[in-house]
């Protein structure tokens, strides 16, 4: 498994007449579990363990998206453990790059008093908007650094994709939202958007 994959790594050939198509992949279901309640301080520890823990045993990945993989000229997972494993079940024996450009978009908890209490669904809910509105980064990457971030990862799978190969990003559900904006900005079509669930899809090519 390669370690990153950037756009000068792409061999020059002749542009062909139709670029690439660019697939955006959410990981599947992650094991940690989401049925409890906890305040605001407690959901950052909870949000701790999802960004290093793997997914859910037993799950199957949904057969167009294993024939996405194997159609891709190109597949990149985040370098979280549950985007790998992901990468893995849609891949099997064969190799796939990782590069931490993919990694999800940070979520700090906001900033409540300790008596509300929430699932943690609904916590990441606010956790977002307040990072996203509000600039809550507690220290982490801002909302402005994110879209930087999205942005380049966009200009890379643009370059990786316009020699004709298919590219399959195995990644985040709102990091990936958020490559979409950017790539809907730079001109691409969106082809599918099978919205934000585990293994959901979005897909995008040149007009």
């Amino acid at each position: 498994m390669a370690d990153a994959i950037h756009a000068d790594q792409v061999l020059a050939r002749d542009k062909p007449e139709q670029a690439g198509l660019i697939s955006l992949a959410r990981h599947g279901e992650p094991a940690l579990s989401r049925k409890i309640r906890f305040n605001s301080a407690a959901y950052g520890e909870w949000w701790a363990r999802y960004e290093v823990g793997g997914l859910k045993p037993g799950q199957t990945p949904p057969e167009s998206l294993v024939a996405t993989a194997r159609e891709a000229g190109v597949v990149i997972a985040s370098t979280r453990r549950r985007s790998i494993e992901t990468a893995q079940a849609l891949c099997g024996a064969r190799a796939f790059a990782t590069d931490p450009l993919f990694i999800e978009a940070p979520l700090p908890p906001p900033p409540w008093p300790a008596w509300i209490r929430m699932k943690p669904s609904h916590l990441g809910f606010f956790a977002r908007f307040w990072w996203w509105f509000f600039d809550n980064h507690a220290g982490q990457e801002s909302r402005a650094e994110a879209e930087l971030r999205a942005d380049q990862a966009a200009d890379l799978l643009i370059d990786l994709s316009v020699n004709g190969q298919d590219v399959l990003v195995v990644a985040h559900g709102f990091f990936n939202w958020m490559i979409a904006r950017s790539l809907t900005r730079k001109g691409l079509r969106k082809l599918v958007d099978e919205g934000h669930g585990y293994w959901s899809v979005k897909r995008f090519a040149r007009p």
